[in-house]
């Protein structure tokens, strides 16, 4: 069964201890990224068979990482590593087609079942998340749209980080004049 992993988390020590976790469990970990636009380069080079991805990452968190993953690779499965466990999260990433969300605080044992069982095809849940999904379903609780695009959740999460609106404009590859205008919108949308 195939088994090259792309690892990615913004914390190197998390890494290491995952990649070490995976490798004595007979994965092996193709490539390493600190941060969610690094994941979708190796993503896009080596096209690994599962990626592991830190929900809390810089330049671009691991659900925005996913979707392009998911459309570079289409064959690759991604797995979310998290602490959010509120429904809505879990929800917005199996819409997006995250097939394993994994809560850091049981993450050791349950990395590797996700790991398995998405690669036989299936949908990994952590059990205390798995009840949250169950019970937002039962009660018919409707999905929080996000009023803002992929695009405008890059910027927001760059502005978090303390970027300057250059800065911004030259992470993205996009001119100051359009980096400025997704600010503005942002700020529209969300008051």
């Amino acid at each position: 069964m195939p088994n090259r992993i792309l690892l990615a988390d913004d914390h190197a020590i998390v890494r290491q201890g995952l990649k070490a976790l995976l490798e004595r469990e007979g994965f092996t970990v193709i490539a390493e990224a600190e941060d969610g636009q690094a994941a979708v380069r190796a993503a896009r080079e080596r096209c690994p068979d599962v990626a592991v991805l830190d929900f809390s990452m810089p330049l671009l968190n691991g659900r925005d990482a996913a979707r392009e993953i998911l459309q570079v690779c289409p064959r690759a499965k991604a797995i979310l590593l998290t602490m959010h466990t509120d429904d809505h999260y879990v929800l917005e990433a199996l819409q997006i087609g995250v097939k394993g969300y994994v809560v850091k605080s049981q993450a050791s044992g349950d990395l590797v079942r996700a790991i398995n069982e998405v690669q036989r095809g299936m949908t990994y849940l952590s059990p205390g998340v798995s009840e949250t999904v169950v019970q937002a379903f039962l009660s018919k609780a409707a999905m929080p749209r996000d009023p803002l695009t992929s695009r405008e959740r890059e910027v927001l999460q760059l502005v978090a980080e303390g970027k300057s609106t250059k800065e911004i404009a030259q992470l993205l590859a996009i001119s100051f004049k359009t980096a400025e205008s997704h600010r503005t919108r942002i700020m529209k949308k969300t008051d």
